[in-house]
């Protein structure tokens, strides 16, 4: 039975948390936090953009250590894997800290806000020889892993083209929010997740040229071309926090092969969540099919996928290629890359 040692119980803590919960061969031993209430078991102060509000945990029922210095969790001998969910800026100390002590990492998304800190991380686990793993869960849930699953499997041809949506309005659920040298901003913080998934599917772009808005050196709102060898590939994405606050959350894609064209469209709307258009498969026979989606129930079901690749491949003693640090560094390069575009107008090579 391996042992997960959380690092920060924020909302994304407390989701780990209850993701792991379900997983097999592996159960969250421990966590570190500097909140006495948390430290107590007395959760209900956390709530996120989506599910549930915490709640009273039974720590000694669970089996659980509370540390209120997550440099003990880390010099714990019983954990294996050490799981970092504190704020963006604070990830490379962090990380560093756990890959010296000989510990396997998986971090929240994104690895760092600034680049340099990116590479330090990916070198550090090289030196030291140890996974470091990285949360970008979007894969993970069943609309966008059948998209990959579908394009790969080439039963519709060749993938022609693809744009991608995910917007928000204004963050304000968070103090740490507002500080965008802390997030990175909707441009990073958001839109990781897109530039994640277009390199995982279509492979790192030879270069971007975006339009869109940036507020002192961080995006807010951008409209990307991603550009490869492949000139008949043509792959788009818009992504951004400047939504009026009655649009809470958006995400959805279409995709364009030679014989089918996936869709999907998902909403938040007045508090409400409103699916425009669940997975729909149309093909070239006038069809326009629901798709039979393998998902769990629960709210995390996305994040338990995520976490049991993790433990398989500690288990396997393999990084799961969906989890890299490299490619959750070049996602993050990417988002940087795009404000540069957006603020010279130019197309900017990824190198």
């Amino acid at each position: 039975m391996l042992r997960i040692g959380i690092i920060g119980l924020g909302f994304m803590g407390m989701t780990h948390f209850e993701a792991a919960r379900r997983l097999k061969g592996a159960r969250v031993a421990a966590f570190a936090t500097r909140d006495p209430k948390k430290l107590a078991g007395d959760w209900t102060s956390i709530q996120g953009n989506f599910g549930p509000r915490g709640e009273r945990i039974d720590l000694k029922k669970l089996k659980v250590t509370p540390y209120a210095d997550h440099r003990e969790l880390i010099a714990d001998p019983q954990i294996d894997l050490v799981d970092v969910c504190l704020p963006n800026d604070q990830h490379e100390q962090v990380v560093c800290e756990a890959l010296k002590a000989g510990k396997h990492v998986l971090v929240e998304k994104p690895i760092a806000v600034d680049l340099k800190a990116a590479d330090r991380m990916v070198a550090a686990a090289a030196k030291v020889r140890r996974m470091l793993l990285v949360a970008h869960v979007l894969p993970f849930f069943p609309e966008f892993k059948y998209v990959v699953e579908t394009v790969r499997s080439g039963r519709f041809g060749k993938l022609r083209a693809a744009h991608f949506r995910r917007v928000i309005c204004t963050p304000d659920w968070s103090s740490d929010m507002a500080d965008l040298a802390k997030t990175g901003g909707p441009g990073v913080d958001l839109h990781i997740h897109d530039t994640h998934f277009i390199s995982h599917l279509c492979g790192v772009p030879q270069a971007v040229h975006t339009r869109g808005i940036v507020e002192n050196g961080w995006g807010q709102h951008l409209e990307t071309q991603y550009l490869y060898k492949d000139t008949g590939l043509a792959v788009s994405c818009t992504s951004g926090g400047v939504a009026a606050k009655g649009l809470a959350f958006a995400h959805g894609f279409e995709i364009y092969l030679e014989k089918a064209t996936l869709l999907y469209d998902f909403n938040t709307l007045g508090g409400q969540p409103v699916m425009n258009r669940p997975l729909t498969l149309v093909t070239n026979d006038g069809k326009a099919t629901q798709p039979t989606l393998k998902a769990g129930t629960e709210w995390c079901a996305a994040f338990t996928a995520e976490l049991q690749t993790a433990v398989a491949g500690l288990v396997n003693n393999e990084a799961p290629p969906l989890l890299s640090g490299e490619l959750a560094r070049d996602a993050l390069k990417l988002c940087h890359l795009e404000v540069k575009s957006a603020l010279t107008g130019k197309v900017v090579a990824v190198r």
